[in-house]
């Protein structure tokens, strides 16, 4: 019994630290990190490299920061300038593309050799449309004048209404017409074509955009 302890203090003595050190070392609580988990976060992106061979995994706390972090430019104002300047570009490649007829630069519903030969048909055309405008401001400029006197206003509102009629009519013939020659050319004729037809065919011939690539009616698209 005597010699059991006398061997078990003997082995204490020669290891004096084995057992003090182990029991400090466990009792002192781990320092907390003084990294800031964003700014670990913002040097992960700059590396740019992903956790992995050569790389230590980085922390929960490092790792959610990063994906917390917007993913937006560092300078909005920037780059709310460099989009503006850039769209301002690209209107005015478009309106000089419509004033030219440069096919690179025209907006998206404007391109394509099925809406230059619309346009062309329509432009070949005399169109009632075209006259709509003029014609209906001087009746309205006329009904200031006769709105005194019922009969004659009420003429005055009727003709204006078989001028619309009319007009409507004249609209009719030429998508008919134009949509015969779009399947013989083409094949199938694109949905809203018609639309875009029409509304060419009520602007002024002057103000149509992109501007016609004839002067004059009459010459019509092969």
């Amino acid at each position: 019994m005597g010699v059991g302890h006398a061997a078990h203090a003997t082995r204490a003595l020669d290891y004096p630290g084995s057992v003090f050190s182990r029991n400090k070392s466990d009792a002192t609580p781990s320092s907390p990190d003084s990294t800031d988990p964003v700014d670990a976060a913002a040097e992960i992106e700059q590396a740019g490299a992903p956790a992995g061979k050569g790389r230590p995994t980085p922390k929960r706390s490092v790792s959610e920061a990063a994906n917390k972090r917007p993913l937006v430019p560092n300078d909005r104002k920037a780059a709310s300038k460099a989009a503006r300047e850039k769209a301002r570009e690209q209107r005015n490649l478009e309106y000089k593309a419509m004033q030219t007829g440069d096919e690179r630069h025209l907006p998206p519903r404007d391109k394509g050799p099925l809406k230059r030969y619309v346009r062309d048909y329509v432009d070949a055309r005399w169109n009632l449309g075209e006259f709509f405008l003029p014609v209906a401001f001087v009746f309205i400029v006329l009904n200031f004048f006769v709105m005194n006197n019922v009969t004659l206003a009420g003429l005055v509102l009727m003709l204006l209404y078989a001028v619309v009629l009319v007009t409507i009519a004249d609209a009719f013939l030429l998508w008919r017409g134009l949509r015969k020659r779009l399947r013989a050319k083409f094949g199938e004729v694109p949905k809203g074509t018609m639309m875009y037809a029409v509304m060419r065919a009520f602007q002024i011939r002057r103000s149509r955009l992109p501007k016609p690539s004839s002067k004059k009616h009459g010459v019509w698209p092969e």
